[in-house]
């Protein structure tokens, strides 16, 4: 079967009978056909042929082939193939250096211009299967969901984790405070190579340096140290500039070593996990004021993902309110506030120095009073709200209570039920009653 089979070209070309040539040429060879005899119609007839390449002549009345490679997007264009009788050597060069697939002189060898647009068509495909493949990826990973956004930024981000979730190199995440990094840190995790073993955020700001070693390494007596948990999975660094340094000294070990030494213990256990770590501040001013190690950061930034702050992202500000909002109505089970004119104003003129974390709170804040039948995103801005968001009953703040505080217990552990019941200190047949009796739907809060 022939690669050009059920592949489309559109021929750009003002001479008839060259055109006739081409496109006897080409039906011949099996390809889908149309042709055009001026280049200005071209844009107009790509959004609904879609060809897999584009031939054009070099020189014709009005636009030129030159000029219409120069008006084409070559991210998203198919490639184009220039055919001119006048070409150079020089013309050639800078057409390809332009963003043109390939250059053929007339009179054409018909074996040598088929190759040249078969390879142009096949790269074409090629790349539209990554990108609908990159697509799926995306929404199956649940990536699309959890980092919200249209703009160029969260895009971005979103293709960036993809990337380096496959490589299994430490990640150093940087970026203000709730911008997302441990969401992010637990992405890299479940696309990454580790995505079978054990999570573990340890937040370096709460490390006891006194009872660090023995916290982590465990001890000879059968005590395990929560570093021999994370084996064969990832262990997550939050404020790693925040770390007191004699940790940062045996984490640095720990690192390099890949063992740990328990307490008391002679002979050391191997340890095998990827590191992410995070930090909301500059990395090169922790280490000019020495409370970040500089050969440590070393270790932890093979790779640096910079996540975007929601002042850096203000078109997603509104779907981002949207869906928080609708979140929060189903875990409160109340409608979802409409957002007026004068809630956008607000979203618009705030500055979010908390970042999505921030609007998060605020849309919890707006559900809490929709409930009530009062409210605004204004209101909800303003933190000393009182009393005026407390459900009216006694009970119906109890139950209030219990389905934040699983729902929230069950997005931390990714629904794993054992070590939500075990983060909550109840049963995991207590925890089950609770959810059937809250109407709690766990597959929605993931």
């Amino acid at each position: 079967m022939s690669h050009s089979e059920n592949a489309s070209i559109l021929i750009v070309e003002d001479d008839k009978s060259m055109r006739t040539s081409l496109i006897d040429l080409l039906e011949a060879a099996g390809w889908r056909v149309e042709a055009l005899a001026r280049a200005e119609k071209v844009a107009a007839r790509l959004t609904e042929f879609q060809p897999d390449v584009i031939l054009s002549d070099v020189r014709m009345p009005g636009m030129s082939g030159l000029e219409l490679l120069a008006s084409l997007n070559t991210e998203m264009a198919p490639p184009l193939v220039l055919i001119s009788a006048h070409g150079d050597i020089q013309m050639a060069v800078q057409a390809i250096k332009d963003g043109a697939y390939g250059f053929i002189e007339k009179p054409y060898e018909p074996r040598r211009l088929l190759n040249a647009l078969t390879h142009a068509a096949d790269q074409h495909r090629m790349r539209q299967t990554t990108e609908r493949l990159r697509e799926r990826i995306l929404k199956l990973s649940g990536l699309d969901r959890l980092l919200i956004g249209e703009t160029q930024a969260i895009q971005k981000l979103r293709e960036m984790v993809l990337d380096v979730a496959e490589i299994d190199v430490p990640v150093l995440l940087q970026g203000e405070t709730g911008t997302g990094k441990e969401l992010v840190a637990r992405a890299l995790h479940d696309l990454g190579p580790s995505s079978d073993g054990p999570f573990l955020a340890l937040n370096c700001a709460a490390i006891n340096a006194e009872t660090f070693e023995t916290e982590m390494f465990g001890s000879q007596d059968g005590s395990d140290g929560r570093l021999l948990a994370v084996h064969g999975g990832t262990l997550f660094l939050d404020e790693i500039s925040a770390c007191p340094l004699p940790v940062q000294a045996q984490l640095l070990r720990v690192i390099e070593d890949k063992q740990i030494l328990p307490a008391g213990a002679t002979k050391p256990v191997p340890l095998q996990f990827r590191i992410v770590s995070a930090t909301n501040e500059d990395t090169e001013s922790a280490i000019r004021e020495g409370r970040l190690r500089q050969d440590l950061l070393f270790r932890l930034n093979t790779m640096t993902l910079s996540l975007p702050t929601l002042r850096d992202r203000p078109d997603d500000l509104i779907l981002l309110a949207t869906h928080f909002l609708s979140q929060f109505a189903g875990l409160y089970e109340t409608g979802v506030p409409e957002l007026t004119q004068e809630d956008i104003a607000a979203l618009l003129a705030h500055d979010w120095p908390g970042n999505v974390r921030e609007l998060r709170n605020v849309a919890e804040r707006r559900v809490l009073a929709a409930r009530r039948g009062t409210g605004s995103v204004a209101q909800a801005l303003q933190t000393d709200q009182g009393f005026e968001d407390v459900p009216v009953t006694l009970r119906e703040a109890v139950a209030a209570f219990e389905r934040e505080l699983i729902a929230k217990a069950i997005r931390a552990h990714e629904g794993r039920m054992d070590a939500v019941a075990e983060a909550l200190g109840i049963g995991r047949r207590t925890l089950n009653e609770k959810i059937v009796k809250l109407d709690l739907n766990k597959d929605a809060l993931l």
